[in-house]
């Protein structure tokens, strides 16, 4: 019994990320030697996953209005420099996209479309979602994990308990160190649930569905990948004026790698929270940041809307003017901040983005289900860039404040 509790001690001091990689190579060796065997360790994955989405709502819940009412008289936060990167990462990520397809040109084989979910008709529906989202029902928004309105409550009864006494803000404090110590739990099981993903996913769609598809898939990764080691590194560098590697690798290392395999900025707030943590951030900027991030930080959304309607416009042989590239650009960015926190939650505002062009709605839904094929590359590597520029952006505005420690906090939290 003291074997297995020194074991268990071990494995829950070790390298994290270490683990996952060794869960990931461990996932796609039984997907190709043991297909059935990998399918049936897929309830790992999915269990992962669920985990994460049952925690996140309550964590930000009780996170947010526990940093709010306990906050000092006085104290800074960053939201404001904050929400300015977000807005600037997206719209530079469209215009990348927006380069990138005029240098690349994709055409598709367009594919017969399935009947799913209504796209939104325009930019007045995407944000009229968002305002109802701000009112919705507390428990609902907690039971659908609608972040919006969590996020709304939180901060109202944030600024309520403010005016309470020092036990009911105690209390509120005990309650998100709760919470806290439950995710860490669900954290350290990462190894496993990715595991599950990788070796279900690889057995399930192996990489010859993707062959036809090579081209779209690589200018789309391409795109994602100058954002993340080049555009982003930039921005960070002009907040914190020093070497932005050491952040921006530590980012995508703990929170890309995870959020590749569980495809969903939502499920990866618990994630991104522990990593701002270990990083000895501003609890009262990132547990605001961190889950507004996962709503309109979409950097990721708005290249994939991007590259996919042009896709469609070089398809039909439409031209396409600076100007009406441009506003691409803006609609794409605009769009992405409604995109959902879900997988696949970029694809439906594709349609949105082609009506600019007056691509007829059957063929732009064929565009969002030939989205769905590459879904299993392109939804990961959209997540992945979405999740870890949350934390960077966040970390970049508090150490414009708080220069000297920066790297160290970068190398300690990795």
């Amino acid at each position: 019994m003291s074997h297995l509790v020194n074991l268990l001690r071990k494995v829950g001091s070790g390298s994290l990320v270490l683990q996952i990689a060794v869960g990931i190579v461990a996932g796609v060796f039984l997907a190709m030697t043991a297909p059935a065997a990998a399918s049936s360790v897929g309830v790992l994955g999915s269990l992962f996953v669920k985990a994460l989405k049952a925690v996140a709502p309550i964590l930000v819940f009780v996170i947010v209005a526990s940093s709010i009412a306990n906050q000092k008289k006085g104290g800074h936060t960053n939201m404001r420099s904050v929400i300015t990167l977000y807005l600037v990462g997206t719209l530079m990520a469209a215009l990348v996209a927006v380069t990138m397809s005029f240098l690349f040109p994709t055409t598709l084989t367009l594919v017969a479309s399935e009947a799913g979910p209504t796209p939104p008709t325009g930019i007045g529906e995407v944000i009229n979602t968002l305002l109802f989202k701000i009112v919705d029902n507390p428990v609902n928004a907690l039971a659908s994990g609608n972040f919006i309105g969590i996020l709304a409550w939180a901060v109202a009864l944030g600024i309520s308990f403010q005016h309470a006494g020092e036990t009911s803000k105690a209390f509120l404090a005990d309650a998100a160190n709760a919470v806290s110590f439950v995710v860490r739990l669900v954290i350290r099981t990462a190894p496993i649930g990715i595991f599950g993903l990788v070796a279900n996913t690889v057995a399930a769609t192996g990489f010859s569905a993707l062959a036809g598809y090579s081209h779209l898939i690589v200018v789309l990764l391409a795109s994602m990948g100058i954002i993340a080691l080049v555009v982003n590194p930039i921005i960070a560098w002009f907040k914190i004026r020093r070497n932005p590697y050491p952040l921006v690798l530590t980012c995508l290392k703990v929170s890309g790698i995870t959020a590749f395999f569980t495809r969903s900025s939502a499920a990866n707030i618990p994630v991104n929270m522990d990593l701002c943590k270990r990083l000895d951030l501003n609890e009262d900027t990132y547990s605001v940041s961190i889950p507004l991030g996962a709503t309109i930080n979409m950097g990721g959304a708005a290249i994939t809307i991007t590259v996919m309607t042009l896709a469609a416009v070089h398809t039909l042989g439409i031209q396409v003017d600076i100007a009406t590239a441009l506003l691409l650009s803006l609609i794409a960015s605009v769009s992405a901040c409604g995109a959902s926190g879900v997988a696949g939650g970029s694809l439906l505002l594709i349609p949105l983005a082609c009506s600019l062009f007056g691509v007829p709605n059957d063929i732009s839904m064929q565009v969002v289900a030939a989205g769905f094929i590459i879904g299993v590359i392109q939804d990961s590597a959209e997540t992945a860039l979405n999740s870890s520029t949350d934390v960077l952006f966040t970390a970049a505005s508090e150490l414009a404040v708080d220069a000297p420690a920066g790297e160290e906090k970068a190398a300690s939290a990795s």
